[in-house]
């Protein structure tokens, strides 16, 4: 590799001591898709950022550099989504952002072509399960409400109308892995305008030119059109702010593929229900066989459910024409703790990585 690439290795190198991982490759792969979204001199910046937020003047201060240069640098990565913005103690504040969940879920709108979804593929194909199979897991399974048996005590950050309920402003905008897996010839017939996106500020996407802004009642409607469409939803896996729903497919989620096609368990952390079915409605019609997305069902007599696929997704209760599936919650024993925050999800993810979170604080 060149020495023009020598920015991005450190690049590189910095997001991969990230909770979330940026694994590297062995013929280059990370750091020709990091070149393809950075400059030189913004990767060479970007390696030096910590997770804090901190303001242009005291980056500049703590690296020993020109404020101006530094400044331009900085707005110019945040607009492209490859660092974290937001108030600081001092004013605006930027601080580093993972590969995954973050700088490439940012690559919306025109920024995803051709060109950056194949070196993400190629990227993904050498390296991505290797931060698949670090615990805690990047996403957790939720239902929607209506399909858990009624007489079920259901903790908010368990199910997406909960999630939905704790929000003050809602948004949707298109699914950047349909995107992503389009552009390479690989289309999904799944709809793409159902990502979901929510903040606890009112009105945060009114003027936003990525995300469509929407009512309580219409981010209803996205969730939906995305459970009839036969979409998992899944959320970060941490109880406390959960601002997004993902409602993905195993054909195109960058997580979900992990499953489907490289063979990996446990690529998401399994909802607080399973599935159960009464015999007496069953009619063994096998469409909860066709919709399910986890190999979890099989129809004999009637449909049988295995317990250790099921993720308690209840994308096939609703399928079901008899009525025959409900998700009832699982045995306490077998339902792994979530962490409260995802502070506490990155210091788990770091203890089981080896790494040291505080360094980077």
């Amino acid at each position: 590799m060149s020495t023009d690439y020598d920015p991005y290795k450190r690049l590189a190198e910095r997001l991969d001591t990230l909770p979330n991982g940026f694994p590297p490759t062995a013929d280059g792969a990370e750091l020709r898709l990091l070149a393809r979204l950075f400059t030189p001199d913004e990767a060479n910046l970007g390696s030096q950022l910590l997770i804090k937020l901190e303001s242009a003047a005291q980056i500049a201060a703590r690296l020993g550099v020109e404020f101006d240069l530094t400044r331009k640098l900085l707005k110019g990565m945040a607009r492209k989504g490859l660092i974290k913005v937001g108030k600081a103690d001092d004013g605006l504040g930027y601080g580093l952002l993972p590969f995954v969940v973050g700088i490439y879920e940012n690559q919306t709108g025109s920024l995803m072509d051709e060109e950056l979804a194949r070196l993400f593929e190629d990227y993904y194909q050498h390296a991505f399960t290797r931060i698949l199979t670090i615990q805690p897991a990047f996403h957790r399974v939720i239902p929607v409400g209506e399909s858990i048996k009624m007489d079920m005590e259901v903790a908010p950050f368990e199910s997406a109308v909960g999630v939905i309920e704790q929000a003050k402003s809602w948004g949707v905008l298109d699914c950047i892995c349909r995107k992503q897996t389009a552009l390479i010839g690989k289309p999904c017939k799944h709809p793409v305008d159902v990502c979901m996106t929510m903040s606890n500020t009112p009105d945060a996407y009114s003027n936003s030119t990525e995300v469509k802004a929407l009512t309580k009642d219409e981010a209803y409607a996205v969730l939906r059109r995305a459970d009839e469409a036969g979409l998992v939803h899944s959320v970060s896996n941490n109880r406390q702010g959960n601002w997004y729903i993902c409602n993905c497919c195993t054909c195109s989620c960058g997580i979900l593929r992990g499953m489907a096609e490289l063979g990996i368990a446990n690529v998401v952390a399994s909802s607080a229900f399973i599935n159960t079915v009464d015999e007496t409605l069953c009619s063994a019609c096998g469409l909860c066989v066709e919709n399910c997305q986890f190999d979890a069902l099989t129809v004999e007599d009637i449909a049988m459910v295995n317990q250790t696929r099921c993720v308690g997704c209840g994308v096939c209760v609703n399928a079901c024409p008899d009525h025959a599936l409900t998700l009832v919650r699982r045995p306490e024993s077998e339902i792994k703790p979530v962490p409260v925050s995802i502070k506490d999800w990155e210091r788990q993810r770091a203890e089981d990585r080896g790494i040291d979170f505080s360094a980077l604080l």
